[in-house]
C-alpha cells in the first residue's frame, strides 16, 4: 500500500467532472491542486531503540528482518483513516515505530515478546496496515521504545480439512492470497470486507471483522473455529471442537482483542466449496424506511441472500453504491437495494425466488442485475476516491455502528444531525450518506460516509465531528463500532460500551496475559 494513501497507486481514481460538480454544489468547495509529499521529504522522529536492543532483536529474527531505516518505519507509522492520511501531509516531525520486525515462527514471536518485556519496549502488531481507528498508532506510553511486529511472513495455508470444511491459515495471509490458496483446492472463505485486498487473516480476527457477504457466510468471528495466540505469558491454542460447553468461549476473548492480549499467529476457519452459481438483483424502494422494513423481513424470514444492503436517498442519489460512476447520474429515485445469491443452482434459485417475493411485496421494484453487478465490480474502490477528495480540499471519511431494528430511524437521524451540525460549526455544509451494510434478525449496521470542506485545521475539524457522532451513538443506545474495531480512536467510549466492571475484566485479562503491558498500548482498554 502507498505510504500516504489507501492502496495500489496504479488504482488511484482522479475526480470526474460529476464529482467536481458535486463538491461545488453540495459542500461549496473548488478543487485545489495539492503538491504531494515524497517519502524522502518526511521527517521522522529518530529511532529510540538503543544499539544493544537493536542487536538483541536482530539476533532473534536475523538482521535482514529487523528494519530501522526510515522507509520501513514510515510504512508502519499508522493505518489508513482520514486522520492518518491528514497527519502524513504534515511538514513537521512525524512519529513512527523505532524498528520493524518480521518474525517467521511462533518461537521467534515468543522470544521477541520476552525480550521486549525485559527491556521495556512496546509492540504494535501489524497485518495489512488497513486500520481506520488508530489501531496501529505507535504509542510508546511509558516504554522507552516501540517496535512494529509485521506478520506478513506467517503466510501459509497450513492445512485444509475437506471433510470438516476447515482450513488452518497463517495470520499474515492477505485476503486475496487466502482465497487463491483455497481456490486452488476448490474452496473459498467468503470474507470480503472493503479492506479485503490488503488486510490479513490475523487482522480479520483481531478486529472482529465483518465482510460484505456477511448475510450469507456470517461475520469473521462466526467463521473462526480455532486460533493460536502467542502471549507474554505463554501460548493459547483454542478451539477443540465446533462447539463446547466447557466454560466461556475463550476464542471469542481473543477475537476482537486488537493485539493487546497476544499475537494471533494461526486461525482455523470454516470454508465452503466455491459456489456453483451466482445471481444478482437490484431493487428500488420509495424511501429508506420502506427499504429497511423490507430488509428486516428478509433476514427475519431467513430467505438466505449472500449479500443484502440498502443505500439511503442521498447515497443512491450520488451513485456511491455502485462506485464506478459516482456523481455521474442517478441509478434510480428513492433508495437502492442490492441482493446477491451464491450456492448450488437449486439453492440459488429457491433463495432468490423467496427473497424476490418478499421484497416486491414490501414496496420494492426490481431493477434487474446490472446495478448489483456494478456494485460488486467496484465494491473495493471507494477508498481510492477518498484519497482524491482529500487532495482536492474535501474532508471525507466513513464511520459505522449497529443497533436494533426498532432503533434504526432514531440512530440514523441522531448521527446525521451530529455530523451536520458539527461540520456546519466549522464553516462547511456536509453531505452525509448512509447505507445498511449488515443485517441480523434483531438489528442492522449503519455505515455513514461524510463529505465536507476542509476548514482551518482539518484534523481537529474531523475529530470534533467524529466525537459528536460517537456521542450520538452512545446516547441512542447503539454500539461505538460494528466492524472497524476500537483502536485508539474509539477507546474513550469503551467505558460507556461495557461499563466499569467490563473495563475491570478487560484489565484483569491484560494483566494475566501481558503483565508488562507491552502489547499495543493505548488501544481498546480505557
Amino acid at each position: 500500500m502507498k505510504w500516504n494513501a489507501w492502496g495500489d497507486p496504479a488504482e488511484a481514481k482522479p475526480l470526474s467532472e460529476g464529482i467536481r460538480s458535486l463538491l461545488r454544489q453540495a459542500v461549496g468547495i473548488e478543487e485545489s491542486a495539492e503538491t504531494e509529499v515524497e517519502p524522502d521529504q518526511v521527517r521522522l522522529r529518530p529511532s529510540a531503540l538503543s544499539p544493544a536492543d537493536r542487536d538483541g532483536l536482530a539476533a532473534i529474527v536475523g538482521a535482514e528482518y529487523c528494519g530501522i531505516d526510515d522507509r520501513a518505519r514510515l510504512l508502519r507509522a499508522g493505518g489508513k483513516s482520514t486522520l492518518d492520511l491528514l497527519r502524513r501531509k504534515d511538514s513537521g516531525v512525524q512519529d513512527a515505530p523505532d524498528a520493524v520486525l518480521l518474525p517467521r515462527s511462533d518461537e521467534e514471536i515468543a522470544a521477541i515478546l520476552q525480550f521486549c518485556a525485559d527491556h521495556s519496549i512496546a509492540i504494535v502488531p501489524f497485518g495489512g496496515g488497513t486500520s481506520v481507528v488508530g489501531g496501529l498508532d505507535p504509542i510508546r506510553g511509558d516504554f522507552k521504545a516501540v517496535v512494529s511486529l509485521d506478520l506478513r511472513l506467517l503466510n501459509q495455508l497450513h492445512s485444509l480439512d475437506e471433510v470438516s470444511g476447515e482450513a488452518d491459515l497463517g495470520a499474515g495471509l492477505t485476503g486475496p492470497d487466502a482465497e487463491r490458496l483455497l481456490g486452488e483446492r476448490g474452496y473459498s472463505l467468503g470474507h470480503f470486507p472493503q479492506s479485503f485486498q490488503f488486510a490479513t487473516i490475523g487482522g480479520f480476527a483481531a478486529t472482529r471483522s465483518s465482510g460484505q457477504d456477511s448475510a450469507g457466510y456470517g461475520r469473521f468471528n462466526d467463521m473462526v473455529r480455532g486460533l493460536r495466540t502467542v502471549t507474554p505469558a505463554g501460548v493459547l491454542d483454542l478451539g477443540r471442537a465446533p462447539e463446547s460447553a466447557a466454560g466461556p468461549d475463550l476464542r471469542q476473548l481473543m477475537i476482537g482483542s486488537e493485539g493487546v492480549f497476544g499475537i494471533i499467529t494461526r486461525v482455523r476457519v470454516r470454508v465452503h466449496p466455491i459456489p456453483e452459481a451466482t445471481r444478482y438483483e437490484a431493487w428500488s424502494f420509495p424511501d429508506f424506511t420502506t427499504g429497511a422494513d423490507a430488509l428486516r423481513a428478509v433476514v427475519q424470514t431467513g430467505t438466505g441472500p449472500t449479500v443484502v444492503r440498502l443505500s439511503d436517498e442521498a447515497e443512491t442519489g450520488v451513485n456511491l453504491a455502485t462506485t464506478e460512476s459516482i456523481g455521474e447520474q442517478k441509478v434510480t429515485g428513492g433508495c437502492l437495494g442490492i441482493t446477491v445469491f451464491e450456492g448450488t443452482e437449486a439453492h440459488v434459485e429457491s433463495r432468490h425466488a423467496e427473497t424476490r417475493a418478499l421484497l416486491a411485496a414490501r414496496g420494492g421494484t426490481s431493477l434487474g442485475e446490472a446495478p448489483a453487478q456494478a456494485w460488486e465490480h467496484g465494491r473495493f474502490n471507494a477508498p481510492y476516491l477518498r484519497d482524491s477528495l482529500l487532495s482536492a480540499g474535501a474532508l471525507c471519511e466513513t464511520l459505522e455502528t449497529a443497533t436494533n431494528w426498532s432503533n434504526v430511524p432514531t440512530l440514523k437521524a441522531a448521527v446525521t444531525e451530529a455530523l451536520t451540525n458539527s461540520l456546519a460549526e466549522s464553516g462547511t455544509p456536509a453531505l452525509v450518506l448512509c447505507h445498511i451494510s449488515h443485517v441480523y434478525p434483531t438489528g442492522a449496521s449503519l455505515y455513514f460516509t461524510v463529505v465536507a470542506g476542509q476548514r482551518g485545521n482539518p484534523i481537529e475539524q474531523w475529530r470534533k465531528a467524529k466525537t459528536a457522532a460517537s456521542d450520538a451513538m452512545m446516547r441512542t443506545g447503539a454500539t461505538i463500532t460494528h466492524h472497524h474495531a476500537v483502536g485508539a480512536d474509539h477507546r474513550p467510549w469503551m467505558r460507556d460500551e461495557v461499563g466499569d466492571l467490563g473495563v475491570a475484566v478487560l484489565r484483569a485479562v491484560k494483566a494475566t496475559l501481558d503483565p508488562a503491558g507491552i502489547l499495543n498500548p493505548g488501544k481498546l482498554i480505557p
